[in-house]
């Protein structure tokens, strides 16, 4: 399959954007006691820091259903392209509650499993292997549609077996879940609505089959499509995000509370306004490469290894914050739901983004390093696997 420079332009900007939400989440002083998004405590640039940083999980798995979609088509064979959705969604969700917990929590016991956009990422094409034969235009229209009304499911309560609990929260709703004193499960990314957003993905592919003019104008209309219904929607305050947004203490922070939008599950405001973003990068790099372009593409031509050796060196970095601040192994708590951050620990917000920018340079070349690899070492099928 033929690279789309755009996607890869704006996968790495959106994973240079992830990493800084992570290092705040495990080295800000207020990660462990205080939601960055909530209005009564929070300030207006570290509520920024997180909210910027919502965009990352809606593209990957937008993304993620364009690229189907672009393999379907490029291979000519069903079979195959089934046969390697289903490999590589399997593949994903292995990952994910293996590899990728470990780097959350650092616990060899593994008492802590939560399912984030990997696993739902993985489950998503293991789901479209098995729908390949439906019309791509069918699929599109299903994924909107989910997206459109999957609120309606907050309405229905939580079933009080639990069992049932687990399965519905599983597909549904944002849930942690305390199976035994040694094991937490979170089901942080339910399946239905990201389902949705990768088969909207998935429907919307064959935009980039098309002249790069006509493509940037379809993204730009797109994207001012997404954003003017978000508004829209908003400013009804009825439906499409849990919670209304109301007038706050100035005017830059009634603002914050108009954009401050659900990530779990993901309200269709929230996609909106993610997804809008999302299509304006993707318009704003469709353009011929540059030097900045190609750094980002750098980035964004291997996702999953820039993922995981990114969980690794923050936490590592961390660690080494931990020690530079004089606590020792025995103050380091690892255990159900802790990164192993003890109270009193942690840097400020300015830091953040220091250590942040530090983990993105530190990561470039081992990343040019690994892309290149993977373009001069194309017979290892395994690779299109990392």
């Amino acid at each position: 399959m033929k690279r789309i420079h755009t996607i890869d332009v704006t996968r790495g900007i959106v994973m240079i954007i992830m990493a800084l939400d992570h290092v705040r989440d495990l080295m800000h002083t207020t990660a462990l006691t205080q939601d960055p998004t909530n209005l009564q405590t929070t300030t207006a640039a570290l509520f920024m820091t997180r909210w910027v940083t919502h965009l990352c999980a809606p593209s990957f798995v937008f993304l993620s259903g364009v690229s189907a979609y672009l393999t379907f088509k490029s291979q000519h064979n069903p079979a195959q392209t089934k046969r390697f959705l289903l490999t590589r969604g399997l593949w994903l969700m292995l990952l994910e509650i293996t590899v990728i917990n470990f780097a959350f929590w650092f616990d060899i016991h593994f008492r802590t499993i939560i399912l984030q956009v990997i696993f739902a990422i993985g489950l998503g094409f293991v789901t479209l292997s098995f729908l390949l034969k439906v019309p791509v235009r069918v699929l599109g229209i299903i994924g909107w549609s989910i997206v459109l009304l999957h609120g309606l499911t907050t309405l229905i309560p939580v079933p009080q077996n639990p069992g049932l609990a687990v399965g519905w929260s599983f597909l549904f709703v944002t849930n942690v879940f305390t199976l035994s004193p040694n094991f937490t499960l979170g089901t942080l990314y339910p399946f239905i609505p990201w389902l949705g957003i990768m088969l909207a993905g998935f429907g919307f592919g064959s935009v980039f089959e098309k002249a790069e003019p006509i493509r940037r104008n379809i993204l730009w209309r797109s994207a001012l499509l997404a954003i003017s219904l978000f508004v829209m929607i908003r400013l009804l305050n009825f439906y499409g995000n849990p919670t209304q947004w109301a007038a706050q203490k100035s005017s830059l922070f009634t603002f914050l509370s108009f954009i401050n939008v659900s990530k779990y599950p993901p309200s269709l405001l929230y996609t909106l306004v993610m997804l809008g973003l999302m299509f304006g990068l993707l318009a704003l790099g469709d353009i011929q490469p540059n030097a900045f372009t190609k750094v980002m593409a750098t980035y964004g031509k291997v996702p999953m290894f820039y993922y995981l050796v990114h969980w690794y060196l923050i936490h590592s970095v961390m660690f080494g914050m931990l020690f530079l601040q004089g606590f020792r192994w025995e103050d380091i708590p690892i255990g159900t739901f802790s990164f192993g951050r003890p109270p009193n620990s942690g840097i400020e917000l300015g830091a953040v983004y220091g250590v942040w920018i530090a983990v993105v340079l530190f990561l470039y070349p081992l990343c040019r390093w690994y892309a290149n690899y993977k373009a001069t070492h194309r017979n290892l099928k395994w690779l299109s696997y990392l």
